[in-house]
């Protein structure tokens, strides 16, 4: 049975928390400041604040408001990520930072997303990048964290199995 890791603890809980906090900040801002469908030039040409809702999932798949049965869905599968992620964190053994790191970045944004979800049955989107009329959609701090966190766990995976594979090979 691998050992756990508890001295990790503390940089899954602080970081989760934060990204909730400047998810839902962030959040309360747009919804104070932007109409629904408003947007705001920040830099033009490549950047702007908007308000729009997403029912559904990343991409707006799944958005429309006849599915109520995908509210479920989605809140039923954003419980068990996090069960998965908690499960995950806690059978770890020594691992690199970069994955607890970037695990502590996707709990933190799959929370911030489920509380709006139960909260307002939507997630609040604001940050519209593009280029002329090409638009990627709309996301969230919370988005960008579960993006990151994906991205760092799945470097540390492959390079902490190819540097395991090359301490293995010079041991030979």
């Amino acid at each position: 049975m691998p050992k756990r890791s508890e001295h990790n603890y503390p940089l899954i809980i602080w970081l989760a928390l934060l990204i909730v906090c400047l998810d839902q900040v962030s959040k309360i801002a747009v919804l104070k400041g932007l109409r629904v469908y408003e947007s705001v030039p920040v830099i033009k040409g490549f950047f702007n604040l908007v308000h729009v809702r997403n029912r559904g999932m990343a991409f707006g798949l799944m958005n429309r408001s006849d599915m109520d049965f995908g509210f479920w869905i989605l809140v039923s599968a954003t419980v068990l990520a996090i069960f998965l992620l908690l499960f995950w964190f806690y059978r770890m053994a020594d691992e690199s930072n970069w994955t607890t790191f970037g695990l502590s970045l996707i709990l933190g944004g799959a929370l911030g997303n489920l509380i709006d979800r139960v909260r307002l049955h939507e997630v609040i989107d604001f940050l519209d990048f593009y280029v002329g009329t090409y638009h990627w959609p709309a996301f969230n701090v919370a988005d960008a964290a579960i993006t990151m966190g994906a991205f760092m766990v799945g470097l540390s995976l492959f390079f902490g199995s190819y540097a395991k594979k090359a301490v293995s090979s010079t041991d030979k």
